[in-house]
């Protein structure tokens, strides 16, 4: 006997241990089984399980569940991400708690240190999403970093063999460009780890004195159609910055070609203040005439936009700070300034301007600031030598295969997204100045007349680059670690020295790999032929340029073939008020909080039920609670079975029961398999879950099970056999649709009722046209639709739920029949003293229904006069407070001042209103004549 209440707790981590044990969560090796596969978004190792990973991994696993059933060879590939700038600062951190740092260690025992963590603490998330009910094939768990204790490991193999490839092809060179650089962490880093955010700052007006002391005329003032009316004589030309420190490295000053106020001055020179050196003035597109002054100063080494402009033009290009964000000592920067902090060297730099008389005005100014995201210092764009891959000859196929259609996003807006990231894609830069993560297979050697400075030798391994080296310099070649050293050759003994890359890969390098090396790529494995292409990926939005587009582009160059047909996006997860989750604002909600309150079923139906294409979910706990709800619905529905001996029959037939009650369930839970079924292969989540949920809820447990009770507790021992059988039936069709989105209920109910194997391995109910009824449908839905109707005037005449009033009603022969085959459970559903046919008497109210007309005597059952008062009393309360908001939202200042929260409730309580007052005018109206 079912227990008087699911207990979630208990259920989930027993169920969950069988299905592992069980290895249900292993594809299929059954003849002929297509395969399905999906690899999960690696999550950071670092990271612990927030809302956006539970819509993400419910999404997957319920398409997971649903293919499973559906007899595909389903895997869900799962591993982490070694997420290399996060973990080193973790370790980092842990160390300085411990007034350790990680330079009084060697670079391989800080590495070993990491390994310990990730041993003892890392990966905690994976655990978590056990807790959610991810039916991951657990077996094959890949971790980008490979396995430390195998010198093989196929995941470093596959990072070395694709670097080396690239580089074979010369899609990976070593190049010195402008990158975001983190002058704590001393790396640089990618556009993704960087926020702007806009902060007080200030603008400063500077002036360069022309060389000579040049002059030139200067408008100052102009007409209505913008032509000059005075001018002033200058011998500068007047710049505008928010870096002053910057100003040390200007190669340029540059003005629009038409900007006419300073043709006089182009092509010759201004003093840089300070560093006391001579500029030119030049021309470029990229000055605005009409923003400041219109003359831009072109720092060539420290800001994207001025590093186009100075490769454009040929500037000269100074490197101002070292890896910490200080003052170089070269020199070019004033002796002065050497070793400043940049943000110290500022206000210096102002001081010694103002004290030459050449500043002209300091503008506070509300400015968009660079920050690391973990290290939480100011960008700082650097020119620094890294290695790049050439995107834009890889972007080529994989823009090809989503135009074509290899490949599709879902919602196919998000393609847009993808192309303008893809057509106008930069060079990436792939090295990082890290201790942890894939180490550049790359080695450099001493300088050699007639090659490259110095010469570098990329290769899958030591040996090989030594083999490149000893062919090179025609020497014994010995392996340093002391990269800084100055001696590179032993002439004495005939040996040359090189040494290896410091530099380790960006974290996005090894799992742009991900869906092929998770396989066991560079080997030819089997799950490799039989799973790649992937089948779905499930991702956000904003790692389409940062993961799946490079997905898209290694798994074409590498594997000849898409890496996955469809990239299915979902939306965010925000509060009940529609404001995005963050810890300042004190809204996060914490899954696994929601999980041990409520269960695992009721937080992913809440999800799914919610993730609409292209609309974000808003989520509160008591949305939660109502699934939870749902969940209860359901299980107080198996206890009504249960108690009534419904009892699964491997021999019941569908199509051959005879009740029209029971050919109408038969019916619409075939509809709703269908309709599930559409809705999961449209990847329409909230349709597929609203559909199983009114099934469920509305016409299995409110209607079908309380129109069923006549016959469970009648003599008719045929018609109670069939019903039984019915009921249980359906009720194993929802548990089967069910199942991939609330696992845990339906794996529970599904065992309770009879000893068959587990539901995660049943059959998916695929529509059967055998088992459509329109006619029962229509006739049941008639009567459902009667009650309803009834019900709902009972409700708007206020007439008290224990009242029964007589009912009378006119219609054809069809009509009357059916009314006679129903009459017993309208009554005793919608309170009726009694039915009988003939004209509508007095003081009844009428209700179209089909072809018939039903009649309501009230006479007697409520004051009439009353009731109209009270209506009319309603009506006039519910005008009043559409009043009261029409008159708020007119104001501005609240519509424009209000959190949009605030305003958006005002709208809604209005067109709660007025539907409340559509519904009282009607019951008005029902009034008249009586």
């Amino acid at each position: 006997m079912l227990d008087k209440n699911f207990n979630f707790l208990d259920a989930e981590a027993r169920i969950y241990a069988r299905w592992e044990e069980e290895g249900a969560f292993k594809p299929s090796d059954a003849p002929g089984a297509e395969p399905y596969t999906i690899v999960i978004p690696p999550p950071n190792v670092t990271g612990s399980l927030h809302m956006g990973h539970a819509l993400n991994d419910t999404l997957q696993d319920i398409l997971c569940r649903f293919e499973r059933m559906r007899g595909r060879s389903v895997l869900w590939q799962p591993g982490m991400d070694h997420a290399g700038i996060a973990t080193q600062m973790v370790v980092e951190r842990q160390m300085m708690e411990r007034q350790e740092k990680r330079t009084d260690l060697t670079r391989d025992e800080f590495v070993e240190r990491v390994w310990q963590w990730k041993e003892e603490s890392g990966g905690t998330i994976l655990n978590q999403l056990k807790r959610l009910g991810a039916s991951c094939d657990w077996s094959r768990e890949r971790f980008t970093m490979g396995d430390p204790h195998d010198p093989d490991d196929q995941m470093v193999k596959a990072v070395i063999k694709v670097f080396v490839a690239l580089h074979k092809d010369g899609l990976i060179y070593r190049d010195k460009r402008l990158v975001n650089w983190d002058p704590k962490f001393e790396t640089a880093i990618s556009d993704l780890e960087v926020e702007n955010t806009e902060v007080d700052g200030h603008f400063w007006h500077f002036k360069y004195p022309l060389e000579n002391g040049e002059t030139y005329e200067f408008p100052i003032a102009h007409d209505e159609d913008g032509n000059p009316t005075e001018w002033e004589t200058r011998d500068y030309i007047s710049i505008a910055t928010t870096r002053p420190e910057t100003m040390l490295g200007d190669g340029a000053v540059a003005v629009h070609p038409s900007d006419k106020r300073y043709a006089p001055i182009v092509g010759k020179r201004c003093l840089l203040p300070l560093a006391d050196r001579y500029i030119p003035i030049i021309t470029d597109d990229y000055p605005d005439p009409d923003f400041g002054s219109g003359a831009v100063k072109i720092t060539g080494a420290h800001d994207f936009n001025d590093y186009q402009v100075a490769k454009r033009n040929k500037i000269d290009m100074y490197i101002l700070m070292d890896t910490k964000g200080r003052m170089v000592h070269e020199d070019f920067v004033p002796e002065k300034y050497q070793g400043l902090d940049r943000f110290e060297a500022r206000k210096a730099v102002v001081a010694d301007i103002d004290v030459r008389g050449l500043l002209i005005k300091v503008e506070d100014k509300k400015i968009m600031q660079p920050f690391g995201d973990r290290s939480g210092v100011v960008i700082e764009p650097m020119l620094t030598d890294q290695w790049y891959v050439d995107a834009k000859t890889l972007a080529g196929p994989a823009i090809e295969a989503v135009e074509s259609g290899k490949t599709k996003f879902v919602p196919e807006n998000w393609a847009k997204t993808y192309f303008q990231w893809m057509r106008n894609i930069e060079p990436w830069c792939v090295s990082r100045q890290l201790w942890w993560g894939h180490r550049i297979p790359a080695w450099y050697g001493p300088d050699i007349e007639g090659y490259n400075n110095p010469p570098i030798f990329v290769a899958e391994s030591e040996q090989e680059a030594i083999g490149q080296a000893k062919q090179l310099y025609g020497t014994e070649i010995e392996v340093t670690q002391d990269f800084f050293s100055s001696v590179f050759e032993d002439e004495e003994n005939n040996v040359t020295f090189i040494w290896r890359d410091p530099d380790v890969l960006d974290t996005w390098f090894s799992s742009a790999l991900w869906p092929f090396s998770t396989l066991g790529w560079p080997e030819e494995t089997p799950e490799l032929k039989k799973h790649y292409p992937t089948s779905v990926l499930v991702t956000a939005f904003d790692i389409i340029f940062f993961w799946v587009a490079r997905m898209m582009m290694d798994g074409i160059h590498f594997m000849k073939e898409v890496p996955f047909h469809t990239v299915y996006i979902h939306a965010l997860v925000l509060d009940e008020h529609g404001q995005k989750m963050s810890k300042s604002k004190g809204n996060v909600i914490d899954p696994l909080v929601l999980i041990e309150k409520f269960g695992a079923d009721a937080l992913r139906f809440t999800l799914a039920a919610q993730a609409a294409q292209g609309r974000n979910i808003r989520l509160s706990e008591p949305r939660v609670e109502g699934y939870r709800n749902f969940g209860t619905k359901l299980w107080n529905a198996a206890r009504f079975c249960e108690m009534n001996e419904c009892k699964p029959d491997a021999e019941f037939d569908p199509a051959k029961v005879q009740s029209t009650l029971n050919q109408w369930i038969v019916h619409e839970a075939n509809e709703c398999a269908a309709t599930v079924t559409r809705e999961l292969e449209a990847f329409r989540f909230n349709d597929a879950a609203g559909a199983i949920y009114k099934f469920t809820w509305n016409v299995f447990c409110d209607w079908y099970l309380e129109l069923a009770k006549p016959t469970f507790m009648g003599d008719d021992e045929a018609a109670k056999a069939e019903t039984r059988a019915t009921a249980a039936w359906a009720l194993d069709q929802i548990l089967k649709l069910l199942h991939p989105f609330m696992p845990f209920i339906s794996e529970e109910l599904w065992g309770a009722f009879a000893k068959r194997d587990d539901l995660i391995t049943a059959s998916w109910p695929d529509a059967d046209a055998t088992l459509e009824n329109a006619g029962a449908a229509a006739e049941m839905n008639w009567v459902i639709d009667l009650i309803t109707a009834i019900r709902s005037v009972r409700q708007e005449m206020n007439i008290p739920a224990g009242a029964k009033i007589p009912m009378v009603y006119s219609g054809d022969d069809d009509m009357a029949n059916r009314m006679g085959r129903h009459q017993g459970v309208i009554s005793r559903l919608a309170r009726l003293l009694g039915i009988s046919a003939g004209a509508p008497p007095k003081s009844a109210v009428q209700i179209v229904h089909g072809e018939a007309i039903i009649a309501l005597p009230l006479a007697g059952v409520i004051d009439l006069d009353a009731e109209r008062a009270r209506l009319d009393k309603e009506i006039a309360k519910a005008t009043s407070e559409i009043a009261g908001i029409d008159k708020k939202l007119a104001n501005k200042n609240f519509v424009e001042r209000a959190p949009a929260e605030v305003v958006e409730e005002q709208h809604t309580r209005r067109a709660d209103f007025e539907t409340q007052i559509g519904k009282l005018e009607a019951a008005l109206e029902r009034l008249k004549g009586l």
